[in-house]
């Protein structure tokens, strides 16, 4: 693998920081601590450059809250605007490239232009184009895998990739930021770019020594088809190996190997089939609490609030890239004129959320 060097200065460069706000900011604009930077930009960034120029830069302490995610509770790890999350952008900015130079074409998870959709018309491609390839799937993921990414292993990788030691210094502060030697803060954005790239030599190590044809990962939730049941069985055991061995994590014990076309793959926030897509039972069903809420809102003469909208907009976004004509009907048909009354009133005319 070709090592990387002489980008730290990259990184504290002011245009680089200026950048780096910029991006940070997106969607945050009402934030007091945006405000603050806003108001005196040379100020806050010239104090963030020296902190990393003479490499006094430590990160914050890191706020903590419980996020309910479906069916289970994630510990959500939540740093200051600034300096944090500016530095992390102007980290990202610069490394980004050659991340992204590591990661196979079949991983999704946070990358641009690579997301959700983006992967379901591979999964797609290939159960239509593969079916016999594609007869049968391995669906796996790893257990708790933010809080028991290694972080010597992650060091280790990202030493394989960079020979910039200020950087790498870097990486190690904000790496090590959280007690113990295993986990890394689910709500950091250098976070996803290390899950992603914590697991892309597994990634390498099924694509060219295992020779997995049709194989599919966002994060850690991994889908891998097969001719055969005990192809994937056999593949499963050797996936575990190489799990504990080299990544020291382990494959949930709610693995599934299944006939693909007959159940359908639950991937990506879809059920997929050969001939059609359906959205996520869960995911359906919230969307139609919620609709239901807002129409009922709506109807009774209260105007939306712009989370609302937003909702709305979002659900229609998952809904045009499935068979979905009936749900849109009932749900979002109803509500649609409501809604193109607070784009109307409250984001076109205003300029922004009210």
């Amino acid at each position: 693998m070709k090592r990387f060097g002489n980008l730290y200065e990259q990184i504290y460069n002011m245009d680089n920081l200026k950048l780096a706000h910029q991006n940070a900011k997106k969607g945050k604009g009402w934030y007091k601590e945006v405000k603050m930077v806003d108001d005196n930009p040379e100020y806050y960034l010239g104090l963030l450059q020296n902190k990393l120029k003479y490499k006094t830069y430590q990160t914050s302490e890191y706020e903590t809250f419980i996020k309910h995610d479906g069916i289970k509770d994630r510990e959500i790890f939540k740093l200051p605007y600034f300096p944090d999350r500016i530095c992390q952008w102007a980290i990202l900015q610069v490394i980004e490239p050659y991340l992204m130079k590591n990661l196979t074409i079949n991983t999704y998870s946070a990358i641009p232009n690579r997301g959700i959709h983006f992967g379901l018309k591979r999964v797609i491609h290939d159960m239509q184009t593969d079916v016999k390839g594609c007869q049968y799937c391995l669906k796996i993921d790893a257990r708790k895998y933010y809080p028991s990414i290694n972080h010597q292993i992650l060091k280790d990788k990202y030493r394989r990739l960079f020979k910039d030691n200020d950087l790498l210094w870097l990486l190690d502060e904000i790496i090590d930021s959280t007690d113990g030697e295993t986990g890394i803060p689910i709500g950091n954005y250098l976070s996803q770019w290390s899950g992603n790239f914590y697991l892309s030599s597994f990634d390498h190590w099924l694509k060219e020594d295992k020779h997995v044809k049709h194989y599919h990962r966002y994060m850690d939730d991994i889908v891998i088809f097969g001719e055969t049941k005990e192809e994937l069985h056999m593949l499963l055991k050797e996936i575990k190996v190489y799990f504990h061995d080299k990544l020291k994590l382990q494959v949930k014990d709610n693995y599934q190997v299944f006939p693909s076309y007959v159940r359908g793959v639950d991937f990506l926030g879809y059920r997929i089939f050969m001939d059609y897509v359906l959205l996520r039972k869960f995911t359906c069903k919230q969307m139609k609490r919620k609709m239901i809420a807002i129409r009922m809102k709506v109807e009774s003469g209260n105007m939306m609030n712009y989370s609302e909208w937003c909702a709305i907009n979002s659900y229609k976004g998952w809904l045009i890239h499935c068979n979905s004509f009936r749900l849109i009907q009932k749900y979002i048909a109803p509500i649609q004129p409501f809604a193109e009354l607070y784009y109307e009133t409250n984001i076109k005319k205003g300029g922004k959320k009210q």
